[in-house]
């Protein structure tokens, strides 16, 4: 990529008529709009710069001379820009002083009107665009032989405004059009492409993100609260993941100049995730997981939301900004160590360990000694750790699991108990098989606090084939077991692991209570958790649209797909299917039982009936408590009475309503409001 500033001037055309912006397009439910109408501005000159190689298609050859840079400039619809390189290539103008831009219009080459479709337009104030954010992302193909103008938000003034092509699209556009006025602006509004957070990245000399082990040096802009939000920060930015790292849409890991609080964000740090979310097509499959991990109350969830992401320049898709699971305040808050903690009590902590089917990559790590588990050690990181911390924290597995498959592994003060917090490991646990998460013994991540012996575990993590996206266990509510022991993803020795943690019948009988305790009062059924996909559906909505366009996979097997729904809404809904059935499953495997209602004699006069959106209580005396309870046991609401006539709003469903009165159940009924 290279700039090229061409001898031809752009004329300035002052536009004197005021003309409305009238024509509005499906495409309006984003940021922008597009109008066929001439904006109300002037239209900006300056030097033309871009990319100065470009493609003779008579060849099929590299030219100088062919389909050149000036044609988006000249008014004719015939002529157009074709660079030689397919991606990352670029035209725009050097304004000689900043400008807001209000409008920019642009017409695709003909023949080839989907090519503008997802082409960014950036400005900037350095002439390598450095600090380029968007000032608009073209969400559709547009008309051919006539431009199509787009409204910007963007209050900012810049010098540099570009056009970026999409990616494999070689420009390939006929005109464009800067509109707007001389002046520096403000920073009060900035351009999110849809109603999501966007991530802007910018590496120095635009170089590609290529390698998991070498960081490069950027930029980061982040864009949220509609516009009215610019966080901005240099970076380092280097890829993650290990099989997410084999598909097209790459993920990142980012480390900022500083430590810093993004978005509402819980942690304050400064390394940071940007996850691919490449084989889950609902594109929140790991975001519903958390949601469920902070219904079980796990000590700590990590905080993720979806947000755009655009690098280089290039529209890169909808991504998850996540926490980087690492050891700090409202992360995993265990001690920090020095070098200096070789001895006791110092030496007990904190640590996090991760078994881990990929620790033989990884430069700090260990088999455990009985069963050969593999188990990497993330805390105290590569570069400080000391020899005595590793033999420590090794020790500490070691002993887990030589007292998990002792003869008296059940005894509370002796057995595993002592090693293990069977707690956080059977919330840990539920919330896989709830989940459906093949993986869950894949990657598990433990803690060791300074003054405890026991090791905890959590977060949950990595949840992209789970909920029913996993083509080994497919369909698992079909499974006549849970989904751990069964064809699936595991480190070596986890499945064993597991496996005599759940021969013990007390830990079967926490298990039970946890899972209860959770139906009961947590948030854990079925209607509540499909009303939470259904919000994270609609906020996904634009955003997806987009990411669907730039990775054409929805009618395509991916990864570890067991079926192929086809469009956004289906796959939505199979994930909201399967948890539905899931939790009856679960239900049945840990005997749960709903808050049963018997049919007691009416101890009390007095009236219930129910109305289309409400149950109604007349005649009961004052005093009175009115529970409302759903088939499942879930309280929903609950009152004292005034004599008289009394309303109680709830959803359309099936209820039991309890009266009591001085402590004694006096009355019960089920009845549906419809």
């Amino acid at each position: 990529m290279l700039f090229f500033r061409n001898s031809l001037i752009v004329t300035a055309l002052c536009l004197s008529l005021v003309i409305p912006l009238t024509g509005r397009s499906a495409t309006d439910s984003f940021p922008g709009r597009l109008t066929s109408a001439t904006p109300v501005s002037g239209k900006l000159s300056g030097t033309i710069i871009g990319t100065d190689t470009y493609v003779d298609y008579s060849t099929g050859d590299s030219s100088k001379t062919v389909n050149t840079l000036d044609a988006v400039f000249d008014g004719n619809y015939a002529t157009y820009l074709a660079t030689y390189k397919r991606s990352g290539t670029w035209v725009g103008l050097d304004l000689g002083k900043p400008c807001v831009i209000t409008a920019i219009g642009y017409s695709p080459r003909i023949g080839q009107p989907s090519r503008v479709q997802l082409a960014v337009i950036e400005g900037a104030n350095n002439a390598d665009f450095s600090d380029a954010v968007p000032l608009y992302l073209i969400p559709s193909a547009a008309p051919e032989s006539k431009m199509t103008y787009a409204t910007l938000t963007c209050t900012k003034g810049f010098r540099y405004v570009r056009y970026i092509t999409p990616n494999d699209c070689r420009c390939n556009l006929s005109e464009l059009a800067f509109i707007g006025y001389g002046g520096t602006g403000t920073d009060s509004v900035y351009y999110q492409p849809t109603n999501l957070p966007v991530a802007v990245i910018n590496t120095a000399n635009h170089i590609d993100v290529t390698s998991k082990e070498d960081y490069l040096n950027g930029t980061v802009s982040l864009i949220s609260g509609n516009g009215q939000t610019h966080f901005t920060s240099s970076l380092s930015i280097k890829g993650r993941g290990n099989m997410s790292w084999t598909f097209p849409k790459k993920p990142y890991r980012i480390k900022l100049e500083k430590a810093t609080q993004l978005l509402d964000f819980p942690a304050k740090a400064k390394n940071w995730t940007l996850i691919n979310n490449y084989g889950d097509k609902t594109l929140m499959r790991n975001l519903i997981a958390f949601d469920i991990s902070r219904k079980f109350k796990m000590a700590y969830t990590p905080a993720g939301r979806p947000v755009d992401v655009i690098l280089n320049g290039e529209y890169k898709g909808c991504y998850q900004l996540c926490d980087q699971i690492d050891v700090r305040p409202n992360r995993v808050d265990v001690e920090v160590m020095s070098p200096d903690d070789i001895a006791m009590p110092n030496l007990g902590g904190g640590y996090l360990i991760e078994v881990d089917a990929y620790a033989n990559t990884e430069t700090k790590w260990f088999t455990s000694k009985f069963l050969q588990i593999p188990v990497t050690i993330h805390y105290p990181d590569d570069d400080v750790i000391t020899s005595q911390q590793t033999v420590y924290i090794k020790q500490v597995f070691d002993s887990l699991e030589t007292v998990l498959f002792s003869s008296f592994y059940r005894n509370q003060q002796l057995g595993y108990r002592s090693r293990l917090d069977l707690t956080s490991f059977l919330r840990h646990f539920i919330i896989g098989e709830l989940c459906g998460n093949t993986d869950t013994y894949f990657s598990t991540y433990l803690y060791k606090k300074r003054n405890d012996i026991h090791l905890f575990t959590g977060p949950v993590w990595d949840f992209d084939i789970a909920l029913e996206n996993d083509c080994r266990t497919y369909p698992i509510n079909n499974l006549s077991d849970y989904v751990y022991c069964t064809t699936g993803s595991s480190a070596n020795g986890m499945r064993t692991f597991a496996g005599r943690i759940l021969n013990d019948p007390g830990a079967v009988a926490e298990l039970k209570a946890i899972w209860s305790a959770a139906r009961r009062s947590c948030g854990i059924d079925a209607d509540t958790l499909c009303a939470e996909i259904d919000a994270k559906a609609s906020e996904l909505n634009q955003s997806q649209e987009l990411n669907f366009v730039r990775w054409p996979i929805m009618d395509s097997f991916v990864h570890m797909n067991p079926r192929v729904l086809g469009s956004y809404v289906a796959e939505v809904d199979g994930v909201k299917t399967y948890l539905r059935e899931r939790i009856a499953w679960l239900d049945t495997k840990l005997q749960y039982v709903p808050l049963s209602v018997k049919e007691i004699p009416s101890l009390s006069e007095g009236i219930i009936c129910a109305s289309s959106s409400a149950i109604i209580l007349d005649g009961f005396a004052a005093g009175c408590r009115a529970d409302i309870y759903s088939m499942m046991g879930k309280l929903i609401s609950s009152r004292l009475l005034s004599t008289g006539y009394e309303e109680m709003s709830v959803p359309k469903g099936l209820y039991c309503v309890r009266i009591s009165q001085n402590g004694q159940v006096t009355r019960t009924c089920k009845l549906a409001v419809d």
